[in-house]
C-alpha cells in the first residue's frame, strides 16, 4: 500500500541532505516532533549523523546513495546551498518531495541570478556588475567605481571567495586570485548596520516571519546576534514585506534566511539570502517557543507552522575554534544555554557552537 501524502506523519522519515551543525539541529528538531532522520553525507562520522536514525555515506549526488535515500524519506531538504542541483531532481524522479525546491537552489547558489531574482521581485539591492574575464572585470570596475567588492559568483561563504578592489587596475589580478572563474562586482552600501530576517512559507502558502536580528561580523564570520532586535515598526515592516517578496516569488516551502543591510535614511538593501535555516537564526532556540529548525520540518513535512513570538531577548554568540574549551565556564551560567555540534576538531575560525544569553524583553 502507497503512503498516503503529506503530511507526513509522526514515525515516519525525514531525509537531510548534509551532515553538519544545522543538519545535526534539524535532526534533533524532527526528533522533538516524532520524526525519524535519515542523512546522506559523505563524512561517515559528521555531526549530524550521530544523533540520525539513519546515516547514508556517500556523495550528495551519488544516484545509489540518493536511491538509499529514497527508499527510507518521502520528504527530504537540505542544510546548505550548494547542494548539486542533480541531487534534487534525482530524488524528485525517484518520487521524493523535496523543499526548498530547486528554484530557490538555482537562485542562491549564483549571486548574479540571484541579484536578479531580488530586484526584479521588489527587493533592493547594491549596485551590481558581472565578469567572465580579467578584462570584464577591469571593464566592470572602471564603470562602477573603486571601491568595489569582487565575489565568485558561485561557492563562497563565511567570507571566503571574496575580496576588496581598492583601484580599478587591480580587478584582473583580483579576478586570477578568485581562481579566474566567473565573478560578480558589487558596490559598497553605506550601512549603519546589518540585520537579518527568518522567514518560513509552508506548503500551503501560509507564512511566518520572526523579529529582526542585528549581526555583528569579524573578517567574514558572523560572531555575535541580538534578537530580536531594536527597530521601529517602520523597518520591521519594511523587512517583512521584503521576505513575503522572496518566499512569494519563489514559490517557496521552508525556512529562509534573509541578510539585510540598513542604510542612514532607513532604507533596507538585501546582501543575501540562504534557502535554508540562518547562523542568525539560533537565537530562536531559546527565544522563541518554536525555534527555526522546528519550524522547517514543520514546513517541509506540510505540518502547520508554529508561532514566532519572541519571549525573551537572545544574545547569540558563535564559539570559533578552541573557544568551545569555555564550556564548562558557560555551563555554569544559569541564564547562558550552550549548544555544541560535537565536532571532533577544533580549527581557528570553525564554528564549534554557540550560546545563547538570555536577556529580558
Amino acid at each position: 500500500m502507497s503512503s498516503p501524502p503529506l503530511p507526513l506523519r509522526p514515525g515516519e522519515t525525514l531525509g537531510i541532505l548534509g551532515g553538519g551543525q544545522l543538519g545535526r539541529m534539524l535532526a534533533l528538531a524532527a526528533g522533538r516532533l516524532g520524526f525519524d532522520v535519515a542523512v546522506l553525507e559523505r563524512d561517515a562520522d559528521s555531526p549530524a549523523g550521530r544523533v540520525a536514525a539513519h546515516v547514508i555515506v556517500g556523495a550528495y549526488d551519488d544516484p545509489e546513495a540518493l536511491k538509499a535515500l529514497a527508499a527510507r524519506a518521502r520528504v527530504v531538504t537540505y542544510e546548505f546551498e550548494n547542494v548539486p542541483a542533480q541531487a534534487v531532481l534525482t530524488l524528485q524522479q525517484l518520487g521524493v518531495e523535496v523543499a526548498p525546491g530547486p528554484e530557490a537552489l538555482a537562485v542562491a547558489q549564483d549571486r548574479i541570478t540571484e541579484k536578479q531574482f531580488l530586484n526584479a521581485a521588489g527587493a533592493p539591492t547594491v549596485a551590481f556588475r558581472s565578469a567572465d574575464t580579467p578584462d570584464e572585470a577591469v571593464a566592470a570596475a572602471e564603470a562602477m567605481g573603486a571601491p568595489v567588492l569582487m565575489k565568485t559568483r558561485r561557492e563562497g561563504y563565511d567570507g571566503k571567495g571574496q575580496r576588496w578592489i581598492e583601484h580599478a587596475r587591480d580587478a584582473a589580478e583580483v579576478f586570477r586570485a578568485l581562481g579566474g572563474r566567473p565573478v560578480i562586482l558589487e558596490a559598497p552600501a553605506d550601512f549603519t548596520r546589518e540585520l537579518s530576517i527568518i522567514a518560513a512559507r509552508g506548503r500551503d502558502g501560509a507564512t511566518a516571519i520572526y523579529p529582526l536580528a542585528e549581526n555583528h561580523h569579524e573578517g567574514g564570520i558572523l560572531r555575535r546576534t541580538l534578537a530580536p532586535a531594536l527597530v521601529s515598526t517602520a523597518l520591521a515592516e519594511q523587512a517583512e514585506r521584503i521576505a513575503l517578496r522572496v518566499l512569494e516569488g519563489l514559490g517557496y516551502v521552508g525556512v529562509i534566511g534573509i541578510e539585510l543591510f540598513e542604510l542612514p535614511d532607513g532604507r533596507l538593501l538585501v546582501n543575501e539570502i540562504a534557502p535554508r535555516v540562518h547562523n542568525s537564526g539560533h537565537w530562536t532556540q531559546d527565544g522563541c517557543s518554536v525555534d527555526q529548525f522546528e519550524q522547517q520540518v514543520r514546513a517541509v513535512c506540510g505540518w502547520p507552522l508554529g508561532p514566532t513570538t519572541p519571549h525573551a531577548r537572545i544574545e547569540m554568540l558563535n564559539l570559533l575554534g578552541d573557544e568551545v574549551d569555555q564550556w564548562g565556564r558557560l555551563a555554569h551560567d544559569p541564564d547562558s544555554r550552550l549548544h555544541l555540534y560535537g565536532k571532533r576538531t577544533a580549527q581557528p575560525g570553525r564554528k564549534m557552537g554557540h550560546v545563547n544569553k538570555l536577556r529580558p524583553l
